[in-house]
C-alpha cells in the first residue's frame, strides 16, 4: 500500500510538473508575440484601404484554400502543439538547406527537417537569442530576424531571405523553409525576387492578421497582394488554423493566425478530380489546453 502510494504521489508531481512546463511555455511563446508585433507596429504600420470588410475577408480566404495534390505525403515536423508544421515528407529528397525563422528558443521543426533532409538549417530570431540543441541533426543558429531589408531597429538587425541565403552560400540550392515572425512576413514576401521564391521547394507560414492602433482588426491591401505573389510560385497544399488566437469577429476567418503549407509548381502535381480534405491526422491544436476553431467546425 505505502509502495502503491509512493508510485501515485510520484505520478501526481511528475503530472504537475508537466502541466507548469506546458503553461510557462505558453506564457513565453505569447509573451515573445507581444513584444514581435509591437516591433513590428513600429517598423511598418499596417496600411488600411477601403472596401467592404466582409467581401475583403471572404475574397482572401478563398484565395487560401488548399488545392489536392497527388503527390503530397504530409508528414509533422516539429512540437506536438506550438511549433509543428505538416510538410510534403516525401518532397524533401532534394532540399540542400533549410530555414526556420521566428523559433523564439525552441525548434523541433529545424531538427526534424535536419534529420529528415539530411541538410542543414538556420535558425532566425534576434527577439529569443536562446539557441536550442538538436542531436544528430544541423541547425545553425543566427541572432537576426528576417524582413524586407537590412536594417537595425531598436538593436535588433534584420534582413531579407535572399540577403540571407546568399550570406550563408545557398544563393543556388533548393530550400525549404518556416516562417512564424508575427506579421513580418507580408513585407518579408512582397520583397522576395522571383529567382528567390524560385529555389524554395516548400514553406510553411504562419500568417497573422494585425491589429491597428485601436486594437480592431484592419484591412490592409499587402495581405492579397502577399498571397497573390505566393501563388505564382505555389500551390496551397494544407491550411491549419492557430486555436491559440481563435476570434469571433474576423468570419470567415476563426482565428486570426492561420498556418499555410505552399509547395512549388515544379513540384506540385495538382489532382483535379479530387477536392483537399480539411484536417489531417497528424494536426494537432497549437494549445492543447483550449478547444479547436478549424474552418467549418474541424
Amino acid at each position: 500500500m505505502t509502495r502503491r502510494r509512493t508510485l501515485l504521489t510520484a505520478g501526481l508531481i511528475l503530472f504537475a510538473l508537466a502541466v507548469g512546463l506546458v503553461i510557462r511555455n505558453q506564457i513565453k511563446v505569447h509573451r515573445g508575440r507581444q513584444t514581435r508585433h509591437a516591433a513590428m507596429l513600429l517598423r511598418h504600420p499596417v496600411i488600411p484601404v477601403p472596401a467592404n470588410v466582409a467581401q475583403f475577408r471572404r475574397t482572401l480566404f478563398e484565395m487560401l484554400q488548399p488545392v489536392a495534390l497527388s503527390n503530397c505525403e504530409l508528414q509533422r515536423f516539429g512540437e506536438r502543439n506550438d511549433g509543428g508544421y505538416l510538410m510534403c515528407a516525401n518532397l524533401l529528397g532534394a532540399v540542400q538547406a533549410g530555414y526556420s525563422y521566428g523559433i523564439n528558443g525552441y525548434d523541433k521543426w529545424g531538427c526534424d527537417i535536419s534529420k529528415a533532409a539530411g541538410a542543414a538549417v538556420h535558425q532566425y530570431d534576434c527577439f529569443n537569442t536562446d539557441r536550442p540543441s538538436c542531436w544528430r541533426g544541423q541547425t545553425i543558429f543566427h541572432e537576426e530576424c528576417v524582413g524586407p531589408r537590412t536594417e537595425t531597429l531598436e538593436g535588433r538587425l534584420f534582413d531579407s531571405v535572399q540577403n540571407q541565403f546568399a550570406k550563408n552560400g545557398d544563393g543556388a540550392k533548393r530550400i525549404v523553409m518556416k516562417i512564424d515572425v508575427e506579421g513580418a512576413e507580408w513585407d518579408t514576401f512582397l520583397s522576395m525576387p522571383d529567382a528567390t521564391f524560385a529555389q524554395i521547394d516548400q514553406v510553411s507560414v504562419e500568417f497573422h492578421w494585425e491589429e491597428g492602433s485601436e486594437f480592431g482588426w484592419v484591412l490592409d491591401e499587402r495581405y492579397p497582394r502577399a498571397v497573390g505573389r505566393l501563388k505564382q510560385f505555389f500551390e496551397i497544399a494544407h491550411i491549419h488554423f492557430n486555436n491559440a488566437s481563435c476570434v469571433a469577429d474576423l468570419a470567415p476567418f476563426p482565428s486570426f493566425a492561420y498556418e499555410v503549407l505552399f509547395v512549388s509548381k515544379r513540384l506540385a502535381v495538382v489532382d483535379p478530380g479530387r477536392q483537399a480534405t480539411g484536417l489531417h491526422p497528424q494536426d494537432s491544436r497549437n494549445n492543447a489546453s483550449l478547444p479547436d476553431c478549424q474552418a467549418g467546425g474541424g
